[in-house]
């Protein structure tokens, strides 16, 4: 069953479930919504800190994407919270390319940039079946 809260989303991912999987799912969840209060309803609660920083600054990345891209009326003030940025940058390629790193830096959503979270263009992006 997919989480229906990013909460939920963090605290499987913080008991072993695979985070790419569980993240993808909830973002399923999280588009799939009726209305922005239903999108906003599942990332209103602060997901548990875990320890591990870069998946606690990630969280607060992912809710602040998806409150700006979609246009919600307010952002989770949880997302503030020094515990959801990192020091030190982080790429999130396995390529050690200087290019690609340049890349990343400059196209990172600020949401995501401004957490030392460095990433692609639309990093929650999700295939959308085609309507005939």
């Amino acid at each position: 069953m997919r989480p229906s809260t990013l909460a939920e989303a963090i605290e499987r991912t913080r008991r072993g479930e695979p985070q790419d999987v569980v993240l993808a799912e909830f973002v399923d969840s999280f588009l799939s919504a009726k209305d922005a209060n239903g999108k906003y309803a599942s990332i209103e609660q602060e997901p548990t800190r875990t320890g591990h920083r870069r998946l606690d600054a990630l969280a607060g990345a992912i809710a602040e994407y998806l409150a700006k891209q979609h246009r919600l009326a307010r952002v989770p003030r949880w997302v503030s919270d020094p515990c959801r940025r990192l020091d030190d940058p982080w790429f999130t390629t396995s390529s050690t390319e200087p290019a690609m790193k340049e890349y990343l830096a400059f196209a990172s959503p600020a949401e995501f940039r401004s957490r030392n979270i460095f990433t692609e263009e639309r990093p929650l992006r999700r295939a959308r079946a085609k309507v005939a």
